[in-house]
Order: C-alpha cells, then structure tokens, then sequence
C-alpha cells in the first residue's frame, strides 16, 4: 500500500496485522523476514570489470583502429602498429575508469541505512540491527536517528524530520500522528516518516510500513538501477564517424581493388594498395586528441569552480539546450533570511539592508539605527529572538563571524536581531527564561516565560522603552511571548499592540492582518506572528493558560533569498538560447514567486507534481514546451520531465543535491550534482560537481 497515511493509527495497526503494547513475536518476524526478505537496499550486480573492458575495445573507431594496427604488423610497419595500440590502450583504459566509477552510485545509497534501532518485540523493548526490522515492527524515533524503514507515526512529541534527501525541502518537517485525507505529495506526509531521512528534534512511536526495496529510498535505488548512462553528443557522433569510416575503408579497398584488376594489376599488389589506403584513411590520432583536448578543457573548468568526472562531459555542456534546475542551495542561498518586519502601522523592509550572501553573521555589518526610532519593532524582534532555541557560535579563528546553531528558521530570526542591535546573549542575560512550553504540530506555536528585569538601567536603548511599556501594563514580573503560524496566533489573541497600547483584537483588525500575511506569503515568504502577554507568576512548564488572550505585537516574514549573480545568469542562458527550467520540492506559489524573480516564463501553467501523476508519458511531452517551473515533484517525476525534454530534440543538463535528483542526474545528458551540499549518491550519479553549488558556475562553465 502506498495510502497509509489516509487511515487512522489503529487502521493501520490491524491492516498489518500488529500490536501497539506487544509488538510482533519473534516467530512472527522470522516468518515475515522469510516472506519479505530483509530490510536491504538490493544492489543490482555490478558489471563484470573484464565485459566493462570488452565494450570499450568493441566500439567502432577502436575496432577500425585495430584492424589498422593488424595490417601495419602485416605491411611491415610496427612503428604504426605500436602507436596505434597505444592509443586504443589508454582510450579503453580511460572508457574503463569512468564507467567503472559510475557503478559506484548504488553502493552510496546503501550506506543510508542505519546500523542499530529501538523496536517493540514480545512486549519488551530491544535494540536490533536496521535489516532485521520487518513490516509491523513497532520503533521508536529519536534525535539523530536516521529512520531505518518506511513508518507511519502513532504518537510524537515535537517531532520533526529532516527529508531533503527524498524531498528536497530544506528545512525539518514537523510530524504527527493524525489521519491525513486527500490525494498528497511525498512531502506533504506529516504522519509518515521514510528510510534514510533524520530525527533532527523531539521524538516518536511508529509502526514499519515498508520496508527494503519497497520504501521510498528503495524506490529510488530501483529507478537508479533502471536508468542507463546517456552517451554524450560527442560520444555519438564520434561512434558515427567510426561507422562511417569503417563503411569508407573497406568500400575504398573494394573500388581499388576492383579497378586494379580491371585494368590487368596483379591480385596481391592491389591488395596492398587498397589496404594501405584504407589505412591512411584512419585517423588514429584523434582519440588522443579529443581525450587531450577534453582533459585541458576539464582543468580550465576546474580553475571556475566546475569539477569534471566524465571527460566527455566537458563537450556536452557546450551543446546543452536545457537546464533543468533544483531551487534551494542553486538558485537560492538555502539559507533562510529575515526581510521585513511588519507591525501596526509599521513595515521595514531588511532585504536592501543585509545582502551579504555568507552563511555567516559578519558582526561589522550590523545597524542597530534601523530600531531606534522604532520601539514596537524591536519589541517585535526581541520577542522573536527569546521564545526561540537557536544559538550563535563564534567561528574558530575569526573575530567578526558567527554560525547558527539549530532551527534554520530560528536561526534566521537570532541573525536578523544581532544585525539590529539585539544580541541574544544579552537579551537572555536581562530576560532569562523561567517556563515555556515547546512547539507542537497541532498548535503551531511555541511559548516561553521570562523574569522581567527590575529596572530598566542595565538595559540597552532599544529595550528601555519596552521596559516601560510593561511597566505601564501593571509591572508584572514576568512575560511571555509566543510565536508561531499567523492564524494560529491569531486564535487564542484577544488585543492587538497599536501606538504604543492594546486594542481589543477586531475583526477589522483581523482582516488586516490576515491580508498582510497572504500578500507576504504570495511573494515567496515565510511569516510568522508574535505575540505577549505579562503575568504575574512564572507558570510550569506546558501550561496551556500561558496561551490565552494574547496581545498581538506584529508579523516576521522570511525567505530562502536568490544568489545575487543568479538572476543574470538565468539572462545569459536565455539569451545564448539554453531554456532555464526549475523543478522543486517547494509549493506552487514560492515556486512562481522564485521564477518571477529569476526572469523565468511563468505564463504557462506550473506544472506540480500531483498534476504530472495523473498525465501520461505523450501528454507530460505535450506541455513541455510551455512549461519552465515544477513544483511538488517525486524522484520518478524528475526523471520523467529530463526524459520528455530529451524526447523534444533538446541537449538537458540536470542539476541536484539529494538521493532523490540521482535517477534524473543520471538520466540527464549530463547530471551535475552539488560539490559542498550534495549527497554522495547524487555526485557518483554526475558527470560534473560545482564546487560553489551556484547555477552561475554552469553558465560559466558553458562558456568555457
């Protein structure tokens, strides 16, 4: 079954016949392990290194070229002989390298599973090895476990999922248990965890819906297995050439000979004219010069940041036509970014302001400025960056640089507070937490209690006014903010923070709020909402009434934002003729957002994935022309889209980082994987790896 993410947890326990308190017993697992096999990726067996040598010596120009170095032996000429064999030596031994790596891809993927896991058998809790596990296993799910088999969760807490791998998506999923209805994506499975993807916060119960070659991962390894190399252009046409010139050789010694003897010459002198000819005829040089000039060109591209593995993909590249494109970490930083703030009567917009494209925080670059004149901002910014979990860590050796630690989402709101002046060190200094209550799915929010400084001396400008704004609301001791889904904000807020006082929460204000965060969100942003409230007591931890008439401060919105030298590169492809497409794992409308951004055409529709699953192979061709953005899309659609876009004629390069991009990076005329982000699986499957995972390194490349 491929729904089980439509049933409810107990629906799914019957169906596989498996017991929540108990588990299986062990002569139910040796039964079903019997059955089904073990929880293994199956490697499909490697191609023998003697018959991967054979195919390299049977291509036509190398056939031809022996046959030239068999009658230079017979005509006497060993020097001939000699270079030619040498040339047909190092062109096999070339062939046989590079294929022999490719055959690497499968054996990547099968370190994805994991070593050990937690399992439910006959009531007891034991560790087992990942291939013992069996359909109806009942596991836990941990922090830095990567997830061994498919699995549909029946209880979480805080769970959340990084699944770039299968997804593409960046950031961790937030997961739980309940039935989900409707036709989805893969990515948009919150109850369902996958092979090889990993617990990166909180934990959870689930029961095994699949697993080995039947998961996910294991669909992908079979598509992986399925997908043969594509010979390059210059591949072809040189077999082409070998053809040719094998049909010329010997109708040369054929018309020669035939003539010689019409005109009275002996059988064995026009023998040997005819073969001679035939051998001057054959260019043994060129595959030592094309190998030459193709190694030259692969170091030139190296010195730009673009790694060749296959030789001949440095020709390739010239005759593409078609890029086809992943989003996150490519086209964009992949790395999220606060760019405006938005309160009652308020908006800065930071996207001018912090265009340094590091993953980095260059303290130098900060502009307090931006908030002095704007105390409900900063009460905006100081909430967001408290009621928060992500850290700044100073890099090793450097004295202005910082990184995240944690939650990219998070992270991002702590970088945007210490470029505005609010270091979250001092502001936990001032404000230490005394209770929170974490983020769950189901709320769609996070609250933490802080103890409010006596007096406002030791604090900064910035944090004075707010201080005083508290002080005027009762001098209540502690606070708390909560921040989280707009909507979700909304529900269990009663005020609104306008010039500088709560306001009863109105519909109209509402309403406007709502618009402000759906004209943010069809931009491609990211929003969240603040809120506070000041309490008299520091509550327990998970108290649901810190949650209750709340005061609504304002919005934060973010975004993956694009590479800086992107846009232009995406006008360079165009103008040379190269079509840019983008496939994503992204929603429709960040999707669009993105591509209008890029100068992509979006006036044909976008086509996502759950669109392309109901299209046939002829119809997804049909639309190819018109199309430039994919959204929601699986492994197998990828590989689709490359295969139509082949099928029209055109030359495609395939960009990717996770498991998922291998079969399409593979199928590609040439796949080109991310040097720093991408997956081992994704490079073994590439012909070229950018080391700087910039599209605009491909457009350079090209030039080249």
């Amino acid at each position: 079954m491929s729904d089980w993410y439509q049933l409810q947890a107990q629906e799914v326990l019957d169906k596989l016949g498996s017991d929540r308190l108990l588990g299986l017993s062990q002569s139910e697992v040796s039964r079903r392990q019997e059955k089904y096999g073990f929880n293994k990726l199956r490697e499909k067996p490697s191609k023998n290194p003697a018959l991967i040598l054979w195919e390299q010596l049977i291509a036509p120009l190398v056939l031809l070229l022996l046959a030239a170095a068999l009658i230079s032996v017979f005509l006497g000429d060993y020097k001939e002989a000699v270079v030619i064999l040498i040339v047909v030596i190092l062109n096999a031994l070339l062939g046989f390298i590079q294929e022999y790596r490719a055959e690497k891809a499968m054996a990547a993927l099968k370190k994805l599973a994991v070593p050990t896991v937690r399992v439910k058998r006959e009531g007891n809790w034991q560790e087992v090895s990942a291939p013992e596990l069996v359909v109806g296993d009942i596991v836990i799910l941990e922090v830095g476990n990567l997830v061994s088999a498919d699995v549909r969760l029946l209880e979480t807490a805080n769970l959340r999922i990084q699944e770039s791998i299968l997804t593409g998506e960046a950031e961790p999923v937030n997961k739980y248990p309940y039935r989900l209805g409707g036709d989805l994506a893969l990515s948009d499975h919150r109850n369902m965890a996958y092979m090889g993807t990993q617990v990166t916060y909180g934990r959870g119960q689930a029961v095994v819906t699949a697993t080995g070659m039947n998961t996910e991962l294991g669909k992908i390894a079979t598509l992986l297995q399925r997908v043969s190399s594509q010979l390059t252009p210059l591949q072809r046409h040189l077999q082409k050439l070998g053809r040719d010139l094998l049909v010329a050789a010997v109708g040369l010694v054929i018309i020669i000979f035939v003539l010689g003897l019409w005109q009275g010459q002996g059988i064995k002198l026009m023998f040997l004219t005819g073969v001679s000819m035939a051998v001057a005829a054959v260019p043994e040089s060129l595959p030592a010069v094309v190998t030459i000039a193709l190694a030259l060109g692969s170091q030139r591209m190296l010195k730009r940041g673009a790694l060749i593995r296959k030789l001949p993909a440095v020709e390739t590249l010239g005759s593409v036509t078609v890029i086809c494109s992943d989003k996150t970490g490519t086209l964009t930083e992949n790395r999220m970014t606060v760019n405006v703030m938005d309160v009652i009567g308020r908006r800065l917009n930071l996207t001018s302001y912090f265009t340094n494209t590091s993953s980095w925080l260059d303290s130098r670059l900060q502009q307090p400025s931006l908030l002095q004149d704007q105390p409900q901002l900063s009460l905006l910014l100081a909430g967001s960056a408290l009621c928060n979990d992500a850290t700044l860590e100073a890099d090793s050796g450097q004295s202005y640089y910082f990184h995240v630690v944690g939650d990219p989402t998070e992270g991002a709101l702590v970088m945007a507070a210490e470029n505005l002046g609010l270091r979250k060190v001092e502001l936990e200094k001032s404000f230490p937490r005394v209770a929170e209550i974490p983020f769950e799915a189901e709320r769609k929010c996070m609250t933490t209690v802080h103890q409010m400084p006596s007096s406002p001396n030791d604090l900064s400008p910035l944090l004075k006014i707010a201080w005083q704004w508290h002080h005027n609301l009762g001098a209540m001791p502690y606070i708390a903010f909560t921040k989280g889904a707009v909507d979700g904000i909304l529900g269990i807020c009663s005020e609104v923070w306008v010039n500088s006082q709560p306001e009863p929460l109105t519909e109209v204000w509402k309403d406007w709020i709502r618009d402000t965060n759906n004209e943010l969100a069809a931009k491609g942003t990211r929003v969240l909402g603040i809120a506070f409230k000041p309490h008299l007591s520091s509550h327990k931890d998970g108290d649901k009434n810190l949650e209750k008439d709340l005061i609504f401060i304002g919005l934060v919105g973010m975004s993956d934002p694009i590479r800086p030298e992107v846009k232009e590169a995406v006008q360079t492809c165009i103008n040379a003729g190269i079509r840019p497409v983008m496939i994503t794992g992204d929603h429709p409308l960040t999707a669009r957002h993105i591509a209008q951004e890029l100068g992509l055409s979006v006036e044909g529709h976008i086509l996502t994935g759950q669109e392309l699953s109901h299209l046939s192979t002829q119809e997804i061709a049909a639309r190819t022309a018109s199309t430039s953005v994919y959204a929601r899309v699986t492994p197998e659609q990828k590989l689709q889209i490359v295969q139509a876009w082949q099928n029209c004629g055109e030359i495609v390069a395939m960009t990717g980082d996770g498991v998922n991009d291998a079969p399409a990076l593979k199928k590609a005329d040439i796949g080109i994987a991310m040097g720093i982000t991408g997956t081992d699986v994704a490079k073994e499957a590439s012909d070229m790896a950018l080391l700087d995972d910039n599209f605009a390194t491909i457009v350079t490349a090209v030039k080249e």
